[in-house]
């Protein structure tokens, strides 16, 4: 099938999917578990444990959106999905809520038919090499096999970025990251890319990660957030509120530890607005007054999420860079809770 055939048939599908599905808030309580795409395995982002508890930076907006909806933020069935089959399962209704790296792009919006919910990482695809290969640049890349996830944005930029710079490439096509983390470490690719701050997370999990150099070359905009169906916009303003929550608690001071305190005592009426001592924010779409203190408890707020996952502290070392808060010369912003 050639891409813009699977283009319209994924369209038809979310279409079709969004008529049967008038309500999936009503779904998810009704079901009582959020069923939530996410990542096969990429450290930092979505990783299940020995035990099957699964935690990472996609990972906390699933628990952050269950504990919103249905008071408990351990109420979530994780599916994971592919790079091929993430925007099927979310069309065809096997999940609600898809939170795995995914960017947000105008055909995807547009004709794949999915909403995104806003941006909860500000990413850039990259190069990672052998630090033996000699190579500092991308631009030394003429010739090179790369590895690369299809059906993915980064394929796509790929292709531009050698044309543009008169470059030759053969690309070795992997479904998955760790199916390209094996081939990479195989030899059978000079390079991997993807998003950079997958490149951070796929290298941190190597048994030698001083043995690779992520190239400076950063060639795209990615960014990336959690998306819904189209069709559904209160399902979509829950999602997207939920993000939004996570972003000003942090901008607002408000943690997962001080959040109980901070709605009985701040005089902010922000602060109280977000934590539903002030106001009806919740009644609006459908939740009660304490949706989003329960989120920022399930996690903490953005920083806490951030820090926790994949920060400078973390074997991934991810800066903020981009991803601080729009007051700290970064692009993270929330609307108005009023």
């Amino acid at each position: 099938m050639t891409k813009l055939a699977l283009l319209g048939a994924l369209a038809a599908t979310g279409l079709t999917a969004g008529i049967a599905s008038a309500s999936t808030l009503d779904d998810v309580k009704a079901r009582g578990t959020l069923n939530c795409g996410v990542n096969s395995g990429l450290v930092g982002f979505a990783t299940p444990d020995a035990n099957g508890n699964w935690t990472g930076f996609d990972v906390a907006i699933c628990k952050a959106v269950a504990a919103a909806v249905l008071g408990d933020a351990s109420k979530v069935t994780y599916v994971p999905v592919s790079s091929q089959n993430r925007f099927t399962a979310l069309s065809s209704g096997e999940i609600d809520l898809l939170s795995r790296n995914t960017t947000w792009t105008f055909s995807r919006d547009v004709d794949l038919k999915l909403d995104f919910a806003g941006v909860n990482y500000y990413d850039g695809q990259g190069f990672m090499v052998r630090k033996d290969l000699g190579v500092t640049s991308a631009k030394e890349l003429d010739g090179a096999t790369v590895c690369i996830q299809t059906g993915t944005t980064t394929e796509l930029n790929l292709a531009d970025y050698f044309k543009a710079n008169g470059m030759s490439y053969n690309p070795v096509s992997v479904d998955t990251n760790s199916e390209g983390e094996q081939q990479f470490l195989a030899g059978a690719c000079d390079a991997y890319t993807t998003d950079a701050s997958g490149l951070a997370a796929t290298r941190a999990a190597f048994a030698n990660p001083g043995d690779y150099i992520i190239l400076p070359e950063i060639i795209s905009k990615e960014p990336l957030g959690p998306s819904v169906r189209h069709g559904d916009n209160q399902w979509g303003d829950i999602v997207r509120w939920t993000l939004n929550a996570l972003i000003a608690a942090e901008e607002y001071g408000i943690t997962s530890t001080n959040a109980d305190e901070l709605a009985s005592s701040s005089e902010n009426p922000e602060i109280r607005r977000i934590l539903g001592t002030e106001g009806d924010l919740g009644k609006m779409f459908g939740l009660d007054a304490e949706w989003a203190k329960r989120a920022i408890k399930a996690g903490g707020n953005y920083g806490e999420i951030f820090a926790a996952t994949i920060g400078e502290s973390t074997p991934i070392g991810l800066a903020r860079g981009l991803n601080a808060q729009w007051t700290q010369g970064g692009l993270l912003y929330a609307p108005p809770f009023r």
